[in-house]
């Protein structure tokens, strides 16, 4: 029986705890051990927020656990792109590229060499990379000389250079897309469409589901009464939560009676300046920062209004759950997002970046019960009917198993 399983090395080569990592877990958990026999391999050991580290998770679910430190960049690497990047100044293609190529000495081709030789001593089949092109380029190189199968999983809309899809094209045998809009970037920067498949990212719809009152008085003390805005993710900037916090004081000035929070679940570098910008905004006391919690999925519960105003996403988990929990929804018309949400259906889209047309929308939801409720409704249909994680698991299965060295897929 052994034998007969395919042996897959995944790769993760991230540096947080994020939806891409949770999708993958969700795999994990349900994929058929009777065809695969997975290893694990991750630069970090890191965790969720003050919880289990991804070591620890992993080897709970029964998954090996291979981990390759990393080490600091060093002193002339930091020097020489300094330097070759004031003499490109006139060229962002360029400054990316000179950064591309120091980044290749001296952690790109190190790591690679590293992953190849686990690769052969073990005999995997197969090479299953968790990020995206552009930050596994050295799975890539490390499969460029093996007769292993290479199977890249997109979890976000890629960011993709001549030299990357050029680099893609050469080696990859399938790519996964998590979304619609993912594969159509893909293939229009030019990777191979015969190569590109789409399995939409989802969702357990059948877990036990926290109850709203509940909640909101257990985890913010507040009543039912008043209305809770909420988002959930990494302060990055590219969650772009500066950009709810300026919608935010626009309704507090046209509302000053009203009664509401704003409830930011997550940690991350821009937690400083978003805190600044609540009491520049005079609105402080309105917002929450929870910093990262293990119970997300409790806290979306306790939302009216879940927003997700991200400059780019791949097809957004939180999305999903927030539809399953009857929360409803607007999120920024991006890759991903506006592929979920049916505008003034399933949910409301704003284009990226126009706060005024957010405030327009959460004004509309706070005075409009009854718009909620049908949207609610309708987004709760769509989540049970299209996005079970079932069709997730089966979708990338049948990729794992159809896949082989040098030939397209047959899926």
């Amino acid at each position: 029986m052994d034998q007969q399983r395919k042996k897959i090395l995944l790769l993760d080569t991230g540096n947080e705890w994020g939806g891409g990592t949770n999708s993958m877990l969700e795999l994990l958990k349900r994929i058929d051990r009777s065809q695969f026999d997975i290893h694990c391999c991750f630069y970090h050991n890191y965790t969720r927020g003050e919880g289990d580290t991804i070591g620890q998770v992993l080897e709970a679910l029964g998954f090996p656990i291979i981990f390759i430190p990393q080490r600091k960049q060093p002193r002339w690497a930091k020097v020489s792109k300094e330097l070759l990047r004031s003499l490109v100044f006139f060229s962002r293609t360029l400054r990316l590229s000179v950064t591309r190529r120091i980044d290749a000495l001296w952690r790109i081709r190190p790591n690679a060499s590293r992953i190849k030789a686990i690769l052969a001593s073990q005999q995997f089949d197969v090479l299953y990379m968790n990020n995206q092109p552009g930050s596994n380029a050295e799975g890539y190189l490390a499969a460029e000389t093996l007769p292993v199968t290479l199977i890249q999983h997109c979890r976000i809309e890629p960011v993709l250079s001549s030299e990357l899809v050029s680099m893609v094209n050469r080696r990859i045998d399938a790519v996964i897309a998590v979304s619609n809009g993912v594969r159509d970037k893909l293939v229009k920067s030019g990777v191979a469409p015969e190569k590109c498949f789409t399995v939409f990212n989802a969702i357990d719809i059948w877990q036990p589901l926290p109850e709203r009152l509940a909640m909101r008085r257990q985890l913010l003390g507040i009543d039912d009464d008043t209305f809770v805005f909420g988002s959930i993710g990494s302060l990055s900037p590219r969650k772009s939560n500066h950009h709810i916090l300026t919608a935010l004081e626009k309704f507090a000035d046209a509302f000053p009676t009203a009664r509401w929070k704003m409830v930011i679940l997550g940690e991350g570098p821009e937690l400083a300046s978003l805190q600044r910008q609540a009491k520049q905004a005079g609105i402080e006391d309105r917002v929450i920062f929870t910093g990262f919690r293990n119970n997300a999925l409790e806290y979306l519960a306790a939302f009216d209004v879940f927003i997700l105003a991200s400059k780019s996403e791949g097809l957004p988990r939180v999305v999903l759950e927030a539809m399953l929990l009857k929360t409803a929804v607007i999120g920024s018309r991006v890759t991903g997002t506006a592929e979920l949400i049916e505008h003034n259906k399933t949910g409301l889209l704003f284009d990226y970046g126009d706060t005024q047309a957010l405030f327009e929308q959460m004004k509309t939801l706070w005075l409009d019960a009854g718009k909620r409720t049908e949207l609610l409704q309708q987004a709760n249909a769509s989540v049970r009917q299209h996005y079970a994680i079932e069709h997730y698991v089966a979708g990338v299965e049948l990729i794992l198993k159809n896949a082989a060295h040098g030939k397209p897929s047959h899926v």
